[in-house]
């Protein structure tokens, strides 16, 4: 039977509270952020008739232009049922069309429309008083060192994925 490190010796044990020194605590402390963001945005969205995952696609056509159905799966963290039921969506909204990618009859490629590209920008205009509320507690410089950070932290090395 293998020892068992004494109470003193043990890692803090993670209670996802304020002071939660555990190795999980970051994590959580991210979820948390996560969550509180994520119903920001998600308040700025509904009146447009949008939900988060809509929105995502809509970053990833904005960004990338027409893109394939399977590379929004990866994209977007989604997979491919979820990603076809927001391209569903998007196009009963004429927000997003599906088209024949040439040379390859089975493949469809997702294009925003310019109803979708007026919606995105509308959503940009209704999340940035909520966007400033969601970092107010932050201070005058607050804002822009947490991005900082938290763009070390999600591309490392400054890689882009």
């Amino acid at each position: 039977m293998a020892a068992h490190a004494s109470s003193r010796d043990a890692a803090p044990r993670a209670s996802d509270r304020p002071g939660d020194t555990s190795p999980f605590a970051l994590g959580l402390l991210l979820r948390r952020a996560h969550w509180r963001a994520a119903g920001l945005m998600s308040e700025a969205l509904r009146p447009l008739g949008l939900e988060l995952r809509h929105f995502a696609v809509l970053i990833v056509l904005v960004d990338r232009g027409p893109t394939m159905q399977r590379d929004l799966a990866a994209a977007t963290g989604t997979d491919k049922a979820g990603v076809m039921r927001v391209v569903d969506d998007l196009e009963r909204k004429n927000l997003a069309v599906r088209r024949a990618v040439p040379g390859d009859r089975r493949a469809r490629a997702v294009e925003i429309t310019a109803e979708g590209l007026e919606l995105f920008d509308a959503a940009h205009v209704a999340a940035e008083p909520l966007a400033e509320r969601l970092v107010a507690d932050l201070g005058p410089d607050g804002s822009e060192q947490l991005t900082r950070l938290l763009t070390r932290l999600a591309h490392p090395g400054g890689r882009e994925e």
